[in-house]
């Protein structure tokens, strides 16, 4: 069974390049387009990662990654993010909150692909979301 990846962005070119991109590599894609639906999709769809943006209506990408990591079947969700975010202070919030990796755009989508097959890999045996304590 294909490993199925959450795609929470509310740009939707984004979305559909990043959903092309992971089926044509044999991942299942679900996607969401503002942050509260990405959570209501974590809790129904039961992704294996996450690829999250930061500056979303209703809900930005860190409240939904400081919500996964809250809750016990969630909190070790592999999380990337994916945004325009790119200042170091926001990079260094995304990994302080749980981020596994932080990709800033505009990006490669095959560079995506590769974190999401390392991520994938990793998860066969363990699982991610490791914090970064403070």
């Amino acid at each position: 069974m294909p490993l199925k990846v959450l795609v929470c962005d509310d740009e939707r070119h984004i979305v559909r390049l990043i959903q092309v991109n992971l089926e044509r590599q044999g991942y299942q894609v679900v996607t969401a387009f503002d942050g509260k639906e990405g959570l209501e999709k974590i809790r129904s769809e039961k992704p294996d990662i996450v690829v999250l943006d930061v500056m979303m209506p209703y809900m930005d990408g860190f409240e939904v990654l400081k919500s996964i990591r809250r809750e016990p079947e969630t909190e070790n969700l592999p999380v990337i993010m994916l945004t325009a975010k790119a200042q170091d202070k926001d990079v260094f919030e995304g990994y302080h909150y749980g981020a596994d990796m932080y990709l800033t755009k505009p990006f490669n989508p095959m560079e995506l692909v590769t974190f999401v097959k390392r991520i994938a890999q990793g998860t066969e045996g363990d699982s991610g979301g490791k914090r970064i304590e403070l």
